[in-house]
């Protein structure tokens, strides 16, 4: 019978070949997951014999990570933060930037406990992470987006992590009302002509959680033009931004009465997260 260690060397081989970057990572992850193991426990199995079963299930997913799947998408779930989230073709694959926002909102002041919104929220990961690192400090969180299968998936991404929210469906700020404390938003930000340029991985996530116009910058005009209107005096917004557009970002929210506007870089010391305030 094939044994783990087999299956990993074998797969891991396949893999490179069909240029699949950090191939065996990717196939220690696949037959963890199948497995219900930690990765690093295969490392005490590696004779263990699988069964035919496993085997094709193994078959079926390696031969779809091939052809650039994301592993997200094979495996169901995308570690975010302390928390695990379900993650599917419905929503952005979450990325590790984004976790980078969450800790340096974090280290900002705002109003607690906070009315917190995630506006154009995919999978819930920046408003639910939050509510659950904030905890009592959280007071409200508001969940919206304009896809429904979005909100559904962060509706099952709220259930499984025990938080409560409210989910809405809106067009930016279309049907949201009331004023937050913070407002968090990893809005579409990539232009048409980048398209061509993108990894494989990268399509299969919605078209409308990418795209945003020419330059990329269409909803965030809107969303920057907007947003003061929905915040409580000395109320935080965070964004994230395109590797070459906080600076242009930060103006938008400048021109739209915002103060305190700062761009917060990376850990590539990209300035890639807008933060402003409303005075």
């Amino acid at each position: 019978m094939t044994t783990i260690k087999e299956v990993l060397e074998k797969g891991a081989t396949f893999l490179g070949q069909k240029g699949i970057e950090s191939a065996r990572l990717n196939m220690e992850l696949l037959v963890a997951d199948e497995l219900g193991l930690a990765r690093m426990d295969l490392y005490l199995r590696f004779d263990q014999p699988l069964e035919e079963a496993q085997l094709a299930v193994l078959r079926d997913k390696l031969k779809k990570r091939s052809q650039h799947v994301p592993l997200q998408h094979l495996t169901g779930v995308a570690h975010f933060g302390n928390y695990q989230f379900k993650t599917d073709a419905r929503a952005l694959i979450p990325r590790p930037e984004t976790e980078e926002l969450v800790s340096i909102v974090e280290a900002q002041s705002f109003t607690k406990p906070a009315r917190i919104l995630d506006l154009a929220c995919g999978s819930g990961v920046l408003g639910l992470t939050l509510a659950k690192d904030l905890g009592p400090d959280c007071q409200e969180l508001t969940l919206s987006d304009l896809s429904p299968d979005a909100l559904t998936l962060a509706q099952e991404n709220a259930d499984s992590l025990e938080v409560e929210a409210s989910l809405l469906q809106s067009d930016l700020f279309t049907s949201i009302e009331g004023t937050f404390d913070l407002i968090v938003a990893n809005l579409p930000y990539i232009a048409e002509s980048e398209r061509p340029n993108l990894e494989p991985e990268v399509l299969h996530d919605p078209e409308m959680a990418l795209f945003s116009g020419p330059d990329g910058l269409d909803l965030l005009r809107l969303f920057c033009a907007q947003c003061s209107d929905y915040l409580n005096p000395e109320g935080l917004v965070a964004l994230e931004v395109g590797y070459d557009q906080g600076e242009i970002v930060a103006d938008l929210l400048r021109s739209a009465g915002l103060t305190q506007v700062s761009v917060a870089p990376d850990l590539n010391e990209i300035p890639r997260f807008p933060l402003a305030r409303k005075s």
